[in-house]
Order: C-alpha cells, then structure tokens, then sequence
C-alpha cells in the first residue's frame, strides 16, 4: 500500500476527480469496501481525514522493549491533563497513543456524558481495536421485535452466514467449534489453548450452570492459511503488543490486510487528510454525484465523483457527514425524510467486572500470554424472556498467574526479594461483561447549529445515555458472575460496577438503521439509503440494535455483501 495523496488532486476539474466508487473511511469497514469494490474492478478512492500509515514503516514502537521507552509505557501527567478524555481509552498508553486522537484537536459536544474514542490515521481503528469476533446468532438478530423492545433487522442470520465465511477466512479468525446456539460456530483456525484455571472454570461453568465458557473468536492467525500468506501475513507470535501495530500481520488491520490487497489491484487510491464536509446530491438526477471534502492540512475546498459511494467513517462520524449533506430535496440530511437520521443510538454495556483469587494448581502455568480471552455464550433472554430485563450480556474472562505487583513480598531488598520474584504468584481470575443496550429515538446525536470544528464543520452534540434496563443487567451480571466464581471456588472477590459513561465501550451504532420500512429506518436490506439508493452505509451506523457479540466482523460481512449487490447493477 503506498500514499497516494499526489495523485487526482482537484486541479483539473470533474474528469481528473471522478472515479467508480468512493469510500468514506479507512478503518474495518471502509478497508473491506475498499478490497471489494477494487477486486471488482472499480477504481475507488479511499478518503481518509487522518495521516497515511504503511503496514510495518509506520509502527514506531512495535518492536521496543518496554524499558526502550521514555517513561516505560505510562502517560505522563501533562498527556493526561491534555487529553483527560482519549486518555481513559483501553489500550491507550504511551506505545500506542500515537494511533488516538488528540481531544483538543477534535472536539464535540456532550448534552449528556459520552466518551467518544477516536483514531483519525489510515486503517482507523483497526490498528487499535480489540479483535474479538464471534458470530451474532438468529437470537440476536430477532430478540428487539420477539420481545417488543426494537425491530428487527431486514435479514437474519441465513442472509448473513455465508458472508461471515467470506470474512473469516480472509481475515483469519482463530475459535473453537462448540456448537452453541447462541454464538455459532464460524470457519476457524486453531483456538487458543485454556489454560489450567480457565479449564477448570470451563468444567464448573457447565457442570454446575449448563453455560459455556469456551476460547474466543479472535481476529488472530494461528495457523497460516494460503491466502494469509498471499496477504504477506504470518502466525501470531503471542506478543500480545497488538495496538502498537503489529509488523507480522499476525492480527487483522486494513492496514495489514484489505489495502495492501485492494492496492495490488492498481484500482486504488488513498487520500489522506481528507475530513469529509458532506455527500453532494443532484437534485436534477436525483442521486449522489460525489463527496465534498476539506483538506486537513491547507483547509481547501475540493469535490471528487462517483457513480457508487460507501460511508464506512465510524458511526458517529458517518452520521454527521448525512446530517451535513443537505439540499433542497434533504434540507434535514441525506436521506432524512422520516427524520430518524442521527436516532437510535446505542452502545454496548461495559460496565460490570469482577476479579478473584483460586488456590491450587501452583505447579502448573501456561505457555503464552495469549493475546485472546475466552467468553461466556449468552444466556440470557433466548428462547424465552426469562430475565427482569431486555437483551443479553456475553462475559469475557481469562485466568492468569499475579506478577509481583500483585502480591505482597517481603524481602523488599537484597537476596531474599530477588528469589521472591522469580516464582509467579497465585492463579487469578477476572470476569467482564459486554451488555445489549435498547436502542432508544432519544438516544441521539444531532450538529450544533452555531459552534464548528477548525475547518468549518458543525460540532457534533452527543445525547446519550443508560437506562433501567442497563441498570437491571449490570446487577444480573454482578449476581450470576460471582455465583460463577464462588462454584469454582475463587475467593476474594471484588466486584465493580463502574459507572462510566456510555463510548468507553467503543462500540457506538446506530443513527442510520437499516430496516424494512422507509418509515422507520434510513436503510434497506443491502445498507442503502432508502431514498438515495447510489450510497450504502455499512458501518457502525448501519446498526438496529446491539446484539451481545462484538460487532466489527458482521460490519466487515454487511460490508462485502452490499458491495456486490452496488457492482451488481441490480438496483
């Protein structure tokens, strides 16, 4: 993949800045558009309002021992004090912050509060994201409208199944096959081996609950297929330093994998520093002609052409640039007759985690420190509503032996401290939830009518928040979790709920839901605009609801499967 930022800058007017697609965003989504339409054999331009990054030249700390770095990995006071919001990001610290935003440089306005976590280079997040990708099942895709408290998606599983096989065998996504019906199997490399605690609580979470504690689904090759070699990737060495960028490929990146794939087929472009203002429409043609862009470093105007456009900038960015697109014919927004544009704005639910100590099995320790946890299948809500609350929760937990910091030793110096050290302390566990939450019409984003960013973008307003039901489900994890641990004999047990504000969670959708009436959705069933059908949106944006599982790998399968349907010419 190569910067090509030189090349169709708007200097010789319609014809040297028209291309057969265009794609809003470089991130997981937008890097798979990108590999579609190019493989396709449309020349597509990729925009990208952050700075270039090259797979392997621009990971400036992936091979650096910690003591390499200036403060050992901590943030120093400064960078928190002038970043008090990116800095609460996980995985952010002093290795990886060069892959977030700086808060002061792009700034919005929270009505209510919302930790909106950013990366503006090419790939996005993807550099930096958490790489778990399990299956949505039928469940998740019909639970809203069965129980009453959302609609349902325009497909369902079956539509969708064949299109997570596409993914999963490109990017390489590492499970094991357990046949459960709320997380269905997928097209596996070898799983991550349990080590001995998570052994035994994978035996006492079935035995005692009749639930399944099994190795996660992760976005991690550890067993080099054909076409991962022919991606110029190799095995996962475990290094578990994966937000730094990983110069093996070990880990799925567009910066990895979907672009450097789209490049080889000599229809790519990528522009960087491209902040995206608006999607332009033809009122005369009654479509979308092109994309007006401001350049992030001279502030210049410029327009480029397509018959084809994916929006793929992240949901919350994807649902300002539809709100900014206004005409005659869309004064609320692209697409925006029913209004809904910007609503039903939701998040996953993080807040609930718990650690503990188990005794025993001293003797035994474990090969790596995997890079991949394992999760607990949803249990919640399925065939029957049997909770007090709406939706389900998916817990990830591992098992792992203290390091010194957490234990108490005694020598602090001199022989008696050294020998101390060198043997691991006792095993630990820990439990974290990942929660559906109810996507809500007053759950919402909207542009600020009077405040705007340093190239003349309105600021975007955040107006999201928890309810009841989240409170309901945060307390039946703290329950069920601690039920789980104490059968499987862990003591000391703290749980938390932490209260933090929705966003931290990174997993913001919705805004542009897709749905099977006009009336009450943006998008049809192959992530078009109901009412301007050249643009699809197949990111974050796209979402009806939240499901339990991570969503980034159906994002990537919505991806492919409405990028055939554009080339198709079947609409």
């Amino acid at each position: 993949m190569s910067d090509t930022s030189s090349v169709h800058i708007n200097t010789k007017g319609v014809a040297a800045n028209s291309y057969d697609a265009i794609v809003i965003g470089s991130g997981i989504s937008g890097g798979w558009a990108a590999k579609e339409l190019c493989e396709k054999g449309l020349k597509t331009l990729v925009l990208e309002r952050g700075r270039p990054v090259d797979h392997i030249k621009d990971y400036p700390t992936a091979t650096l021992s910690r003591w390499e770095l200036p403060h050992r990995g901590a943030i120093t006071r400064e960078t928190r004090d002038q970043n008090p919001l990116i800095s609460k990001a996980a995985g952010y610290s002093e290795d990886t912050e060069h892959f977030f935003i700086k808060d002061a440089d792009h700034p919005y306005i929270q009505e209510k509060p919302f930790d909106w976590v950013r990366g503006y280079q090419v790939g996005g997040k993807s550099l930096t994201w958490g790489r778990a990708c399990a299956r949505w099942s039928p469940y998740d895709f019909t639970a809203p409208e069965r129980y009453g408290y959302g609609q349902s998606f325009p497909i369902g599983y079956d539509e969708i199944k064949d299109w997570y096989s596409h993914v999963e065998k490109f990017i390489g996504v590492c499970g094991s096959y357990d046949g459960i019906p709320s997380m269905p199997d997928g097209e596996f490399l070898t799983a991550y081996e349990l080590n001995a605690a998570e052994k035994h609580l994978q035996k006492v979470v079935k035995e005692k609950f009749n639930r399944h504690y099994v190795s996660g689904r992760w976005a991690h090759i550890t067993d080099p297929q054909q076409i991962h070699l022919e991606q110029g990737r190799a095995q996962c060495q475990n290094r578990n330093l994966c937000m730094r960028g990983c110069p093996l490929g070990g880990y799925f990146s567009s910066n990895s994998s979907t672009l450097p794939w789209a490049a080889k087929t000599g229809n790519l472009t990528i522009r960087p520093h491209s902040v995206v203002h608006s999607i332009i429409y033809d009122e005369q043609k009654q479509k979308a002609t092109g994309v007006r862009v401001i350049d992030a470093q001279t502030h210049k105007a410029m327009e480029f052409f397509a018959p084809v456009i994916f929006c793929n900038a992240s949901a919350l960015n994807t649902n300002l640039i539809l709100l900014n697109s206004t005409s005659s014919r869309f004064p609320n927004g692209l697409g925006n007759d029913n209004g809904l544009l910007g609503k039903y704005i939701c998040f996953h639910n993080y807040r609930g985690s718990m650690n503990g100590d188990l005794d025993g099995m001293e003797d035994l320790y474990y090969k790596v420190s995997k890079p991949a946890e394992c999760i607990v299948a949803n249990f919640s809500n399925l065939e029957k509503r049997d909770k007090d609350f709406y939706g389900g929760y998916v817990i990830y937990s591992g098992g792992y032996r203290e390091k010194l910091s957490d234990k108490h030793v005694q020598p602090l110096l001199g022989a008696g401290f050294k020998e101390a050290i060198s043997e691991p302390g006792t095993w630990g566990v820990y439990m974290y939830m990942q929660g559906e939450t109810i996507a809500k019409e007053s759950n919402h984003v909207r542009l600020s009518r009077d405040k705007k960013d340093q190239w003349g973008i309105p600021l975007l307003i955040t107006s999201v928040g928890y309810d009841d039901n989240d409170d309901k489900m945060v307390k039946d994890f703290l329950e069920q979790g601690q039920l789980m641990l104490e059968a499987a004999g862990v003591k000391n047990i703290n749980t938390n709920d932490s209260g933090q504000a929705p966003g931290l969670d990174i997993h913001e959708m919705g805004g542009v839901r897709m749905g099977k009436d006009p009336k009450t959705s943006l998008l049809n069933e192959w992530n078009q605009l109901h009412h301007c059908k050249n643009v699809f949106v197949t990111d974050g944006a796209c979402m009806t609801s939240t499901g339990s599982q991570s969503p980034s790998i159906l994002y990537m399968a919505f991806t492919a499967r409405a990028a055939e349907y554009a080339v198709s010419g079947e609409w």
